[in-house]
This record gives structure tokens, sequence and C-alpha cells, in this order.
């Protein structure tokens, strides 16, 4: 409808103002629901005539299976907003067995145009999802230094980018579909507050039930922080997210009963088109999930489509309360910061939830994905072994589950399988709710064998349907990292640091990438931040990577040794150990056990993923120190063979010539270093370097 042809319906002390989406009576705004409104704009453009029931679902709902009950109760919500009464209509008349009809007087009043022409908003149409084989996996956890490491991917799901066209000075408002809706996190009332986990659950669990429904259009999740003060603000949510309607609930949870108060917003008008409140047993909460579901729905959809006994079962995914409390707990640490300690109480909850139901398929899909971060996190081997049988326990339990397919493509990723994993990413990729997770392991994949563009468009679209998720920018700034672009990298993980300040994790990543790119202070900054939040094992050994490079050899053994107790079956936590101890002539004859339990974890991480060129470069540098001269050579070949992360591998490969006594050729990988561009810090760092004979390096090398 263009602005000449826009109108309003007048009747009585009614105005219907199509463009607008608005109905108002004697001056104030009437919130009907969205179908509830298409109704009347049909009736209004048909004023005087029968309009059959079968036109009118036709027109409305595009007859979507959905049975004339739902068109009585959508008409009977009409009359009592309009003021209308079915025995005495003034406005809606019955035609018993055949439909409606409009009887009241109507003006048709055209809108007068505005002073300067605006262009109509536009709402981007997210780019269908493609899924294209890939052939090599990334490491979840970066190496910014030779001890350094850039926390790794989390996975994360699903809404297109809304963009507001304007023209000279005015800019247009978006204009929402109708059928959309913003779930925001639900607010803990009770009088715990570490039972924010049982509301931020429900919360998880409504969004990602309702982003399943066809013809329902959900937009991206916001945390509490991110949404601020516009909570109860329901236009400019509405503006800020391009959604018709907003969903909002208080939960309070009382010993054994819990109380909720839910209602829908309109956001076009601010006002309330739904709203109600159960005061159930604890139990009753699946059933309590599922009938604010339903409300939502028929209230946007006019009825429940045929998913609605996948509705239900999706807020209802076990009827053990206890079993679903400790399912809750574990689905908080996996969207918390992404670190090991995160996932190994997420693995606990988990457990706890199979012990109380043993066929809960989502409770072992989720101990799946935790451990799979803990074999990105760590490289541990054993962490991936665990993933895979927990896995295929998932998929024994619920083979069509999309949740197991996802897991089952990031198994395969990591591992080098790239078409298996594509394999699996497509079949996740039809739930709408998975669907950032998929991109993201698309993302990684075509990264991994140098597709960047066709990388750097995933992440996009990733980055498109959950703008506010620190998550997604991790991951962005890890591939980044990986790439050699360091500035992008960091700006990356400072855009995740500013949606998740407190995040411990995202600091000591900030502080590798800097001391990456040479900038010791604002490392060193970033370093002490971190600990002083929450010392993780990467923070550790990061800022015992600074303290390395500075000379301050007891220092960093020190900061070493406090991280390989927080993480001991991390292996390059050991390698750091030992190689602090190395560089110190008084503590060397040290060095040995580190160095066996960091070389023997290594070969187990190589065993489950071959291609990782870094790892075997360094594991290479920790034979040659424990003697094993034939085995370092064959192992440095290797990496050099696989032709990837050529900066990492040449300056690991070099140092460990230059510990064989090969000077000249570890000359020549100093050259390939100096050309990935990696600082010359961590070269002059690196005491067995620093001996080599002074002499003429080449200008440059060809990898043979």
């Amino acid at each position: 409808m263009t602005a000449a042809e826009a109108w309003i319906y007048r009747f009585g002390d009614i105005e219907v103002e199509p463009s607008a989406h608005r109905i108002t009576r004697a001056g104030v705004d009437l919130g009907v629901e969205p179908k509830a409104y298409a109704v009347l704009v049909a009736l209004l453009e048909d004023h005087g005539k029968a309009l059959q029931r079968d036109v009118l679902l036709d027109r409305v709902w595009g007859h979507r299976h959905v049975t004339p009950g739902v068109l009585n109760r959508v008409v009977a919500q009409l009359r009592k907003a309009l003021g209308d009464e079915a025995e005495h209509p003034r406005y809606i008349q019955t035609l018993h067995s055949l439909g409606y009809r409009f009887i009241a007087e109507v003006e048709r009043v055209p809108v007068a145009a505005p002073d300067e022409p605006i262009e109509p908003a536009v709402a981007a149409v997210a780019t269908p999802l493609v899924v294209e084989e890939a052939r090599e996996p990334v490491s979840a956890r970066a190496l910014p230094s030779r001890r350094t490491r850039a926390i790794g991917i989390a996975a994360v799901l699903v809404v297109a980018a809304l963009a507001i066209a304007g023209l000279h000075k005015r800019q247009a408002e978006l204009r929402p579909a109708a059928a959309s809706i913003a779930v925001l996190p639900f607010t803990n009332l009770s009088s715990q507050r570490n039972e924010d986990y049982f509301a931020e659950g429900l919360a998880e669990e409504m969004y990602d039930a309702l982003a399943g429904v066809q013809g329902l259009k959900v937009a991206s999740r916001l945390s509490s922080s991110a949404i601020g003060d516009q909570r109860a603000d329901a236009k400019a949510l509405g503006k800020r997210l391009g959604v018709a309607t907003v969903l909002d609930a208080s939960v309070r949870r009382e010993g054994q009963r819990v109380r909720i108060n839910a209602h829908l917003s309109d956001t076009r008008t601010g006002y309330t088109l739904w709203s109600d409140s159960y005061d159930r047993e604890l139990s009753d909460v699946f059933a309590t999930q599922s009938e604010i579901a339903e409300e939502v729905v028929k209230s946007l959809l006019g009825a429940l489509p045929d998913q609605h006994g996948s509705l239900s079962k999706r807020l209802a995914p076990t009827r053990d309360i206890k079993a679903y409390d400790a399912y809750l707990k574990g689905l908080e640490k996996l969207r918390g910061p992404g670190d090991v300690r995160n996932s190994e109480h997420a693995i606990s909850f988990f457990n706890q939830a199979l012990a109380a139901d043993g066929s809960f398929a989502r409770a072992q899909a989720g101990v799946c994905r935790a451990e799979l971060r803990r074999f990105e996190l760590m490289m541990d081997s054993a962490a991936y072994g665990r993933a895979q049988e927990a896995c295929m326990r998932a998929s024994e339990m619920d083979p069509d589950m999309r949740e197991v397919s996802l897991a089952f493509g990031d198994l395969h990723r990591v591992r080098g399988e790239f078409g298996k994993a594509v394999e699996y990413y497509a079949k996740a990729q039809d739930d709408p709710r998975l669907r950032p997770a998929v991109l993201l392991g698309l993302a990684t994949a075509h990264a991994a064998q140098g597709r960047r563009e066709l990388a750097d468009g995933y992440f996009e679209q990733a980055r498109a349907l959950r703008p506010g998720d620190p998550a997604i920018h991790r991951a962005i700034g890890h591939q980044k990292y990986r790439d050699g672009d360091l500035p992008d990298a960091i700006e990356a993980f400072r855009e995740a640091i500013r949606l998740a300040p407190s995040d411990a994790d995202l600091w000591g990543s900030l502080g590798g990438l800097y001391l990456a790119a040479g900038n010791g202070a604002k490392a060193s900054a970033a370093f002490e931040r971190s600990i002083a939040t929450k010392p993780t094992d990467a923070a550790l050994s990061n800022y015992g990577t600074l303290k390395y490079q500075a000379g301050d050899y007891a220092a960093a053994v020190e900061l070493f040794r406090r991280a390989a107790a927080l993480q001991p079956k991390d292996f390059r936590l050991w390698g750091n150990l030992a190689e602090a101890l190395l560089a110190n002539p008084a503590t060397q004859a040290q060095a040995r056990e580190p160095l066996r339990r960091a070389a023997e974890m290594a070969e187990r991480y190589i065993q489950v993923k071959p291609d990782h060129a870094e790892v075997m470069a360094v594991l290479a540098w920790y034979r040659a120190n424990l003697g094993d001269v034939a085995a370092a050579r064959g192992l440095m070949a290797r990496a050099e063979a696989l032709g990837t992360e050529r900066g990492e591998v040449s300056l690991r490969n070099a140092q460990t010539l230059a510990l064989l006594g090969e000077s000249d050729a570890a000359r020549e990988r100093l050259a390939w270093v100096r050309e990935s561009e990696i600082p010359q810090s961590r070269i002059a760092a690196s005491p067995v370097l620093r001996r080599l004979p002074a002499t003429d390096a080449p200008a440059s090398g060809k990898q043979k």
C-alpha cells in the first residue's frame, strides 16, 4: 500500500488504520492479536458483504489446517475489544453456517501524505543456509605464543538481520512481521538468588520451543544486561528487535511450588495482549510451560500448527523434576564462559539428570557437547572418546533429535572428517534453534581449508542471528587469530568483552592476543584483570608466557605450576612448565618429568587429530629435549608436510633444529617465521634461538 492509497476506516468511535496496523476506540489504542486485526481489516474491506468462513480462513491464515473454531475465537475477541455483542450486533453479524458480515456504516478517509516522502522499511531476509563440504578442522583454543592460548568456540541459534531504510531527514519505522516475538529472560523472584538458573533455563526452553514453530518469527535472545532499562518498554524493544510482540515472565520457586506470571505485549501500542498467572506444584512446570507457549502461538498464529505435539515434547523433555532441575543447571554452565571448569560442572549436572531419568536424551546430548568442549579447550584425547560415547547413547535414545546431529557434526569436524560433518550439519539445519551453531561449525570448517570468504559469510550470518551473544564474537576472534589477522581478532574479543565484561576467560584470551601482537603492557593488564576475576589455567599460563619472554623464569615457573594444578590434563601446560625450567640452568634437571607427561598426552591427542600441524611441531620439540631425535625429525617433517600454521610450525621447528645443532636449517625456518609476521620478541625470547651462531640468515626460503 503506497502513501497515496493509505486510508483510515471509521465507524462509531472506532478508527482502524491498516497502514499503521492500529485500532483506536475513542482515541485509545486497542490491543488485539495480529490475526484478529487481520480478520477485522478483511471484514472492513468488504463491509456490507457476506464473507464465508473459508474465505476468511484463506485470506488470514492461508487455510493452514485451521479449524473454524479458531475463527470463532478471534471474532469473539474482536467483539469484546469493539464493545460489540453476538446476540445484538452493531458491527459484526454472524451468518449461521456461512460466515460473517460487517454491518455498520463505514467511512473510509484517506490518510494525509507526510510532508517528506519516506521509504518503507525493509526487513532483510536471512541468506539461505547452503551446506558445503569442508575438509579441515580448526582447534578450539589458539596458541598466541609458544604457551599462550586464545579460548575457543562455544557453540551456540535463529533470526534474520533487520535493516531500516530511510529517505532524506526522516527514517521509516520498522514494520515487524505480525507473527513475531521476542522472549525476554525470565525474572527470578525467588528468595534465593542461586535460583537464577531455573528462571533463565525456563526462558531458554521457551525460546527454543517457539523458535521451532512454523510460521513464527522469534527474535534473537538478549541477556538481561543487554536489555537494561528497556524491559518494561515493549515499544522500544519492538523497534530494537523488529518484532510485533514481547513475552516476559517472572518465576518464583519456593519449596515444591512454582508461580509464573507471564504476559504478552503488543510492541506497536505497548498494551498487553494476553497475561496469566500460574501457581502450581513444581512437578507441573512442564504443563505450565506448554500452556504459556500454546497461548502465545494461538495469539500470534490464531491456532496451534500441526507441530503441537512437538511443541509440548520440546517443553517436557523429561517428567522427572529432579532430572529437569539438574539439566537446567547443566545448560546454565554450557551457556556461561567457555572455560574448562564450566564444562566439567555441566557434565556433572547432566549426569545427575541421567541418574534421575536414564532415558533423558537431551541430557545425554548435553554430556556429548560438554565433553567435546573439553576436548577443544584442553586437547584432551580422552574427552573426545567420552564425547563420542555420549553422542552414541543420545542417538540410541532419540535418533531424530537435532542436537545429536549437531554434536556428531562437531565430532567429525574436529576429527577432520568433513564429509561426515557436513552430512550431520545438514540434518540439524532445519531446526531454527540450532542454526547459529550450524553456521559456526560450517564457518570454522571452511576457514580451516582456506575458504575465508565463505567462512566470513557464515560467521556474519551467525552474528546477525545473535548479535548480543559474546560466544559468536569469541568464535570470530579466534578464527581471525588463526588467519593471522591480530587487529581484527583483538577487536572481536573486545566486542565480546563489551557484551560480557565479567568473563575472566575472555580477558585472558584478549591478553594472549595482545601478547601475540607484542603489546606486553596491555597483555599484562588483561591477564591481571582475568586472574583477579577468576584465576583460570589459560590466563595463568599466558601470564607465565609474558614473564618467560621478559626473562623472569622463576615467576613463569610459578604461574605455569598453578595453571597445571588447575588443569592437569592439558599437555600444553606441562610443556610450558618444562620450557621455563629448561631456560634456567639451575632448574633444567626438573624439566624431564613435565616433558614426559606433556609428550605422552600430546601423542594421544595427535592420534585423535592427526592434522594439527602446530601440535605435531610442539611434540617434536618435546621429543628432542627427551633425547628421542629420530621421533623428533619425523614429527617435524610431518608437521611441515601438512602445510598449515606455517609461522607457528616454523618457529617450533627452528627451536628443535637449533637444539639438534642444525644451525643452517634453523635459520632457514626463522626466515619463514619472519615472513609470517610473528613478532621478533617471540624469537628473541627463546634461549636456544639466542644461542644460534651469528651468521647471515637466508633472505627468504621455500618450504620443502
